[in-house]
């Protein structure tokens, strides 16, 4: 399931889309959406079809070997433009 997860994100994020909106367009719950991106959970063909029908793909595109995906811990730092603030 890690090489469909690992595809699911590599297509997700091609398109530039968050988990949120993939989820969205597939009619699926976001976490059901991050858990498969995991490789957590096995998905229904039902499910498989929703996101290959969200991603404009064959269903057989997301089965392919494929990297692994990404998994990043925790919540992203915050990027801030300008430098620490002083209590001047």
């Amino acid at each position: 399931m890690l090489q469909l997860g690992g595809n699911l994100q590599r297509l997700r994020l091609k398109r530039g889309w968050t988990q949120e909106y993939l989820a969205e367009l597939a009619g699926l719950d976001l976490s059901y959406t991050q858990r498969v991106e995991r490789g957590e959970v096995n998905l229904t063909l039902s499910s498989l079809a929703n996101f290959a029908d969200a991603l404009a793909v064959q269903p057989g595109v997301l089965l392919r070997v494929g990297k692994p995906p990404v998994i990043k811990r925790g919540r992203p730092k915050s990027k801030r433009a300008d430098g620490p603030r002083t209590g001047k």
